[in-house]
């Protein structure tokens, strides 16, 4: 059980670059014409037509996942990133539904839901998973 919170720490770390990367890649996104509810007052470029991202977005992502991919290293470290993702992405899903000043990182739409699900599958594993091993 202990080696599935690494594992989860390097997947969530890989799925997080990857994401990151696919951010800047102009074929995979369409553009943000409609002003979603919870948006501050700019549209912004929706990866997959789904997920609003910018550059600022794009470069957080990037971070934080290859710091999960160096915490898998180690299972302290896979927990603490886990434990760690589970307070940035609840925060994350609060800040969605908060227009933001200066609309400095998209957090509206479906970012919500799947800023929820991280935070509930981080949470598994930061303090629950492990434990039962």
């Amino acid at each position: 059980m202990r080696r599935g919170t690494r594992g989860f720490a390097a997947g969530l770390g890989a799925l997080l670059v990857a994401g990151a990367l696919l951010g800047f890649v102009p074929a995979l996104l369409w553009s943000g014409a409609e002003i979603h509810p919870l948006a501050a007052d700019t549209p912004h470029d929706q990866l997959f037509g789904l997920f609003p991202v910018n550059a600022a977005d794009n470069v957080v992502h990037g971070l934080l996942g290859l710091w999960g991919l160096a915490a898998a290293r180690s299972v302290r470290g896979a927990i603490l990133f886990a434990r760690a993702m589970t307070g940035i992405f609840a925060a994350l899903t609060l800040g969605g539904f908060v227009p933001a000043a200066g609309d400095l990182l998209p957090l509206y739409g479906n970012d919500i839901w799947l800023h929820a699900l991280l935070t509930a599958a981080c949470a598994w594993f930061g303090w629950i998973h492990h434990v039962s091993a």
